[in-house]
């Protein structure tokens, strides 16, 4: 890793840890406590995946399938973003999809040490759902929140559901860390 990397890597990390401090200080405790600081970082990443998936596929061919659009978010976007591929892609051919990354890189540091294990995430699930996909009734974002909210993953998760959008994908995107840094994104495909 040149010295160039190593200073970009950096700045992204310290510039994604004073996102998440500043929306937290800019809400107050109650918007903490209920989600609400959850949701802006997931909508900040949701835009930014927008934005990205825009510009890296302006000269790229059309996907053929939602499978090749997924294959593209595991290798191009993830290494754009976080300079590696996804680890693992798996799927049931039903419209879910789990990308693997085995040493995500925003929670690498934390995993390292124990000054910031108690901010760490454990069991996390992350997600903005507009409609439920059992009865098809709309659904306040709230009820969909699960437990063990983790700021340091929505802004991901919003990555990946503002790239999908942007390609005409509407999805459900969840976070799950077992053990650190590991990290396991589901993308559960919403069928219009």
């Amino acid at each position: 890793m040149s010295k160039q990397d190593m200073a970009d890597e950096a700045l992204f990390l310290l510039l994604h840890n004073e996102i998440i401090s500043c929306v937290y200080k800019a809400g107050d405790q109650g918007d903490a406590e209920n989600g609400k600081c959850i949701t802006k970082l997931e909508n900040m990443g949701f835009r930014v995946g927008q934005g990205l998936i825009e510009r890296f596929t302006k000269d790229t061919a059309r996907f053929k399938d939602e499978l090749d659009i997924m294959k593209f978010v595991c290798k191009d976007f993830w290494t754009s973003v976080f300079k590696k591929q996804i680890d693992n892609l798996r799927t049931n051919h039903q419209g879910i999809y789990v990308l693997q990354d085995n040493k995500f890189r925003l929670i690498t540091q934390m995993s390292a040490g124990k000054q910031y294990l108690e901010h760490a995430p454990k069991q996390s699930t992350i997600g903005i759902l507009s409609t439920s996909h059992l009865s098809q009734k709309p659904m306040s974002r709230w009820q969909i929140r699960l437990r063990h909210e983790n700021p340091y993953l929505a802004l991901t998760c919003g990555l990946i559901r503002g790239g999908l959008s942007n390609l005409g994908i509407k999805s459900i995107v969840t976070a799950e860390v077992s053990v650190m840094p590991a990290c396991k994104f589901q993308v559960m495909i919403q069928k219009l």
